[in-house]
């Protein structure tokens, strides 16, 4: 932590300094309309070439131009947007001269994580909205350069959230809007995925997702789940994270299993994972409510985000989706089944059975990307915004130097700088 102090007093006064602002709030401020989305893609290779399959299922969408370091990876792409009747996008290896052409209107990045804040800001700086995949930003400093560079430039920086489409935490929302839940207190989210294959793999996120395992200790990859809970307790839009205490468990279970299944004479041998396999953190709001918040992608164990919401009227706990509502005959959990045909959210009535078609996570990448195409063809406020994608990105940075420090509670920044109470969270219809 010396590059942001040497002792915790130095490091809490780093964390809670709050720059100058660059321009004004992007809170609320809605995308100029437009009939067609002339889109640049920045990495085509996983889940760029995935997220490239829904987006051109969708209404509106021209993919300009392609860039990838990989030169089969943008071929393949180039192939795929003609194969669904676009007009062949042009190959340009250098991303930032994708970002300087002036027939784009959004950037749209699913390159390795410290990829993303330059390709953004670069992005930016040419007068492009941005979508980028998660996390946004893996230190404190990059989160305030996305706010400060998204003010300045009057351009968007959204994270490519899927889990907030995802069908159940969609419906759940609806029935918290409709007071269903009462009183919001508490929520618990993770990310529990078995990823010890994809970490040692010799290709794709292999050659650069295991590298923080060996320099980071704290929560990886906080956004999944923390997205959901944050849309479910209003946050930027009337709460805020307002304080965090991380701990992290002995790490383990990767170190055992490269040694079980890598060769003896393989560089990654020589590796040492100093990331807890388990990392645990609470997240106190300012109003007061609370948040469990996990990460674990190399234990043996079935896939769970956790998604428990918790109100004074009822509480809901996924995998599998189950619901309680005080006063019920039967003390036990139901299915949400019987609430569906009231609550199910408009986007999934209207899109669900192409978006279920299309098959990514089960159509949540569909919806997302819909969502998103929607909201800048209507010149609609954004569903998520630069603050979000700090603000969720920042347990990553945040975790690693409450742990650091003996699980000290660490303050969150305001990326809002103050105006977070001041957003009606119904503003957008369908938010």
């Amino acid at each position: 932590m010396s590059e942001i102090g040497n002792t915790l007093e130095e490091v809490l006064q780093y964390v809670q300094a709050v720059p100058p602002s660059q321009g004004a709030s992007m809170r609320d401020v809605p995308f100029e309309p437009r009939e067609t989305v002339r889109i640049g893609m920045i990495g085509v290779g996983g889940r760029g070439e995935w997220q490239l399959h829904e987006l051109l299922a969708v209404e509106g969408v021209r993919i300009v131009a392609i860039s990838d370091p990989v030169e089969a990876h943008a071929q393949k792409a180039q192939a795929q947007a003609e194969k669904a009747g676009q007009p062949t996008p042009e190959l340009i290896p250098d991303w930032r001269k994708l970002c300087e052409r002036d027939d784009i209107d959004l950037v749209y990045i699913c390159s390795a994580w410290d990829d993303h804040v330059p390709q953004a800001l670069c992005a930016m700086e040419n007068g492009k909205h941005t979508a980028v995949e998660v996390p946004a930003c893996t230190t404190l400093a990059d989160c305030w350069k996305i706010v400060d560079t998204s003010e300045s430039t009057r351009r968007h920086c959204l994270m490519l959230e899927n889990c907030l489409y995802e069908y159940a935490e969609m419906m759940i929302l609806n029935m918290i809007r409709a007071g269903m839940f009462g009183t919001i207190t508490h929520a618990e989210a993770g990310y529990i995925h078995d990823l010890r294959s994809t970490l040692l793999a010799d290709h794709s996120e292999g050659l650069w997702r295991r590298i923080p395992h060996t320099n980071r200790n704290g929560n990886l990859y906080p956004t999944h789940a923390l997205g959901p809970v944050a849309r479910y307790m209003d946050i930027h839009r009337g709460d805020r994270f307002s304080r965090i205490v991380a701990m992290s468990s002995q790490s383990a279970s990767l170190t055992e299993y490269r040694d079980a299944t890598v060769p003896s004479d393989s560089p990654k041998r020589a590796e040492n994972y100093v990331c807890g396999d388990m990392n645990s953190a609470l997240i106190q709001t300012a109003l007061g409510r609370t948040i469990l918040l996990q990460h674990d992608v190399v234990t043996p164990r079935p896939y769970s985000r956790l998604n428990l919401v918790a109100g004074s009227k009822a509480t809901f706990c996924d995998y599998p989706p189950r619901i309680f509502f005080d006063g019920q005959e039967k003390h036990d959990w139901v299915s949400i089944d019987e609430y569906k045909e009231q609550y199910e959210h408009p986007i999934w009535k209207e899109q669900g059975e192409l978006a279920r078609k299309m098959g990514g996570h089960g159509g949540m990448d569909f919806i997302m990307n819909y969502r998103l195409i929607q909201c800048i063809r209507e010149g609609l406020v954004p569903d998520m915004d630069v603050y979000d994608a700090a603000a969720w990105s920042a347990p990553g940075p945040l975790s690693e130097i409450s742990v650091a420090w003996n699980s000290a509670p660490v303050p969150f920044p305001d990326f809002t700088r103050g105006n977070w109470h001041e957003t009606d969270p119904n503003t957008s219809k369908e938010r």
